[in-house]
């Protein structure tokens, strides 16, 4: 029994796997209008009416990306392979939340992207989203705000920038 039990139980994860995998092919539309979202995300992200805070969430996202450091190993069928495009996912999705409603409009009129294309495209994106996963990612922004607070009420960061001038100035040229 307790062997029927685990093979039960292997099944249901597998099929699990197989399931969140394949909610993924679901933003294969979304790929032919990832050059004009980018182009959003720029001018939104050069914007300085938006908050350093979601801007960091950005520049976390490409880190990730760019260091190549995975959650999940990419020997791990399909989901190795996917979770780099997830986090971008999640970010940009996090990012555009903490956008105020009349800067998004404005740019979406700027770039000439249908408003409600966009809001399609959004609304399916967080459908794909596990809940959990987006509930955290959104804590995110607060997080940072609270450290740059903390930062600037401290004094460190006077004492940082002098660190970083201080290494800048040491270095052979």
């Amino acid at each position: 029994m307790a062997g029927t039990s685990s093979v039960c139980e292997k099944s249901r994860r597998r099929k699990g796997s197989l399931m969140r995998s394949l909610r993924w092919l679901a933003f294969v539309p979304l790929a032919s209008r990832v050059p004009t979202y980018a182009s959003l995300i720029w001018a939104l992200a050069m914007d300085s009416r938006i908050p350093a805070s979601r801007k960091a969430i950005l520049v976390g996202a490409a880190g990730y990306v760019l260091l190549g450091r995975d959650l999940i190993p990419d020997d791990i069928p399909v989901l190795g392979e996917i979770d780099d495009l997830a986090v971008v996912v999640l970010a940009v999705e996090v990012f555009f939340d903490g956008i105020p409603a009349e800067i998004l409009d404005e740019k979406l009129v700027e770039l000439e992207i249908d408003k409600e294309a966009f809001r399609r495209d959004m609304d399916q994106v967080r459908r794909l989203t596990p809940a959990p996963v987006r509930r955290i990612i959104r804590r995110l922004p607060e997080a940072f705000d609270a450290a740059g607070r903390f930062v600037k009420q401290s004094g460190i960061e006077t004492h940082v920038r002098s660190w970083v001038t201080d290494a800048r100035l040491s270095r052979p040229s």
